[in-house]
């Protein structure tokens, strides 16, 4: 199985390990938890640049969905993957109902989408309710990856 380089959502930039950090798609600050279809890499000046706020749904979500998806593949074409997995699952996915809604076998794309997003606005909306705000990442262009750092 070949992998393709990694990019992070909000400005396409590809991810290497001296410039990796863990975003929390509802911030920390309001969800208080690691649950992992929460949580996807990016940049760490992308994520201090989020900081507390709420990634525009509409832009961000279906590309962290896509992410997540290829994730949730990796689970279970690798055996490897499928084992640390496990290992974080019982500190991270605390809710034996959503395990088995987004981390059941078998899921196409569209079906991990609609249960992820079912999983997560209610949490976005609540989010912004109290007051979170939208957040959209202003790069500047450059011709390798759209932006420049």
């Amino acid at each position: 199985m070949t992998l393709q380089p990694m990019r992070e959502i909000y400005g396409h930039n590809q991810l290497d390990s001296k410039d990796i950090s863990i975003d929390h798609f509802v911030p920390w600050s309001f969800v208080a938890h690691d649950e992992l279809w929460n949580l996807h890499p990016t940049t760490k000046s992308i994520n201090s640049s989020k900081s507390n706020h709420l990634p525009d749904w509409d832009i961000y979500f279906p590309e962290f969905a896509r992410v997540e998806y290829s994730a949730y593949e990796l689970i279970w074409k690798n055996e490897r993957v499928h084992a640390e997995f496990e290992k974080c699952a019982r500190d991270h996915l605390n809710n034996v109902d959503i395990r088995y809604r987004l981390y059941q076998k078998g899921q196409d794309l569209p079906t991990f989408f609609g249960q992820l997003e079912s999983v997560m606005r209610p949490v976005y909306q609540s989010a912004q309710n109290c007051g979170f705000d939208s957040w959209v990442y202003h790069g500047e262009q450059n011709e390798s990856n759209g932006f420049l750092l």
